[in-house]
């Protein structure tokens, strides 16, 4: 009987999901949409994604224009984005708010390599529990009769094989991150 890597391959594509939306979450000094999508406000009695109650474009490098479609949450999404503490500023004018990005410092980008270093170390940490969790699973299975030892020993090898593609994949995205907070 074959082992079943499915829920392996569900729970990694978690963890890269949350690397994801951690990196999105921290702010480069470039004007990204993708830096709201966490903030929500409250809309019609349900909580709404910003980014789902109004338009979000880039103005310039440095700044985003965020409209909304009902003009009564203006006041909502400011107070939302200033207490999201994302190290932004917020204008509001006729049209709609005006999010700044400040220019980042070199001691400030160096926080936020730190900052993005340890969301890794988060993840990896995460893919070696899965892999541990993995490899006691294959080796009750395997005292149980349900496959040889060479077919444990292969099966072990296959769920390393997985957990390396995926630290591959976490230190692109920190790599790829990396140079956007450093402004390379």
């Amino acid at each position: 009987m074959a082992f079943n890597f499915n829920e392996i391959h569900l729970s990694i594509e978690k963890i890269i999901d949350w690397l994801k939306s951690e990196y999105r979450s921290i702010q480069t000094g470039r004007a990204t949409p993708q830096v709201l999508d966490l903030v929500h406000i409250d809309m019609y009695g349900a909580r709404t994604a910003i980014a789902h109650a109004a338009s979000i474009t880039i103005e310039d490098p440095r700044t985003l224009r965020v409209a909304p479609w009902d003009k009564s949450v203006f006041g909502q999404m400011e107070k939302a984005i200033n207490e999201a503490d994302l190290g932004l500023s917020v204008s509001t004018d006729d049209q709609g708010l005006r999010v700044h990005f400040p220019s980042l410092t070199t001691e400030t980008r160096e926080k936020l390599v730190k900052l993005l270093k340890d969301r890794l170390e988060d993840a990896r940490v995460k893919v070696r529990s899965l892999r541990e969790d993995t490899n006691k699973d294959i080796d009750k299975k395997a005292k149980e009769g349900e496959f040889g030892e060479d077919e444990q020993h292969r099966l072990r090898a296959e769920c390393q094989k997985i957990v390396d593609a995926t630290n591959t994949t976490l230190e692109e995205l920190f790599e790829k991150k990396q140079k956007e907070v450093m402004g390379e």
